[in-house]
């Protein structure tokens, strides 16, 4: 009910600013503005209608698309409004007494709305440029059977989020099968709700070839719990989904345990642990746990979904060498370039993107492939290459 009324009164108190700010000075401005703003408002009201309505399984990627199209829409449309509006009635408030306002202060309003609209019409449409982010790292007593081994690792698919461009489910395949992985890994949130998101891309995912394997976990979103009104049943039911339908796309899913690999002599150990929990309160599989009757390995690796989890139990306790993460997103907006980064996402995890590295130990957080809001400002959306070499840093 709360949105409901937001939602009209930004439409109603918008349109009332324009019409007094442009009727009389300019009737075109105020005719291409009115149809601009009828057009919005048609589109946020079906969405907003077609979200409330919804009356199938919440999961379904019809709705998850929905879902994330009138959060977008509340971001750039409600929020733009809300700024003109703030603008416009503050200036009225200072000429209270001339019962007037302040021309120069709704034209400042109406200029970033503008151009905040502007950025995230453009990060709405660019969600989806995949960045390549290629390192070398030096592992110190590395075999020569892994001298050169090419890790691909992508993370936070978010697979709602394709709904409305699957195509570009493929083109993320077809850029990591251009990199010619050895080993493929995947840092989970396969799905913003449940399985119904990954249903129909698991023949696309599978497509993903390396040469020794492709290797997965759970992430947080994929166990079901942020589905509404989830029960313990529902959240059994989801898990079955998903394991099948993760085995389908490709992947050895590592469930708190690890899988082996034999290069020539040497062996290669794939640590998963899954994770559960909603933010702030995320919980993850004890890496002990996922260790227990290992033996000696002459490379370990590592997936943790939350970035945390490297400090907690695996740096300076552990002789893991290298963890791969997600999670963060880099929270889907900052600054990125190739001399300096910055996001938020910083504040909350202190590992949030790139290569981090304690002694002889590494871990990357990849900013993930897919979207939970529907739109990325200056955070490109990653698949990470890291090449392992012998040596020291």
């Amino acid at each position: 009910m709360l949105l409901f009324i937001i939602l009209l009164a930004t439409d109603i108190l918008s349109f009332l600013v324009l019409k007094e700010h442009l009727y009389r000075s300019s009737r075109t401005g105020f005719i291409v503005a009115s149809i601009i703003h009828l057009v919005l408002s048609i589109w946020l009201w079906i969405t907003y209608i077609s979200v409330i309505s919804w009356k199938g399984p919440f999961d379904t990627p019809q709705n998850v698309d929905n879902q994330m199209k009138l959060t977008g829409l509340i971001s750039a449309v409600v929020a733009t409004r809300g700024l003109i509006i703030i603008t416009h009635y503050l200036g009225r408030l200072f000429r209270i007494k001339e019962k007037s306002y302040i021309r120069s202060l709704t034209n400042l309003g109406l200029i970033s709305a503008s151009f905040y609209f502007t950025i995230l019409a453009i990060s709405f449409i660019t969600k989806f440029n995949y960045k390549t982010e290629e390192l070398t790292i030096s592992i110190k007593d590395l075999p020569e059977e892994f001298d050169g081994l090419r890790v691909v690792h992508i993370s936070d698919l978010h697979l709602g989020g394709f709904n409305s461009r699957p195509e570009k489910v493929n083109e993320l395949v077809e850029l990591i099968n251009g990199l010619n992985p050895d080993i493929i890994i995947n840092s989970g949130d396969f799905v913003s709700y449940g399985w119904r998101e990954l249903a129909g891309f698991d023949t696309v995912l599978a497509k993903a070839r390396s040469r020794y394997g492709n290797f997965a976990i759970l992430g947080n979103h994929d166990i079901g719990t942020y589905i509404p009104e989830q029960t313990e049943e529902g959240i059994d039911e989801n898990l079955t989904k998903m394991r099948e339908l993760i085995k389908s796309s490709g992947y050895v899913l590592l469930e708190n345990k690890y899988s082996e690999i034999k290069i020539g002599t040497k062996k290669l150990s794939v640590i998963g642990v899954s994770t559960g929990g909603r933010f702030p309160d995320i919980t993850h599989g004890s890496i002990v746990n996922a260790t227990s009757g290992m033996g000696s390995s002459d490379l370990l690796i590592a997936i943790c979904h939350d970035p945390d989890q490297w400090e907690k139990e695996i740096v300076g306790k552990t002789n893991i060498h290298l963890t791969l993460s997600g999670h963060t997103h880099a929270m889907q907006m900052g600054i990125h370039t190739p001399y300096f980064k910055w996001s938020a996402a910083k504040y909350i995890y202190p590992n949030w993107n790139g290569i981090y590295v304690e002694g002889d130990q590494y871990q990357y957080v990849n900013r993930g492939a897919g979207v939970l809001i529907p739109f990325r400002i200056w955070m490109p959306p990653e698949i990470t290459v890291i090449n392992l070499k012998s040596g020291d840093m």
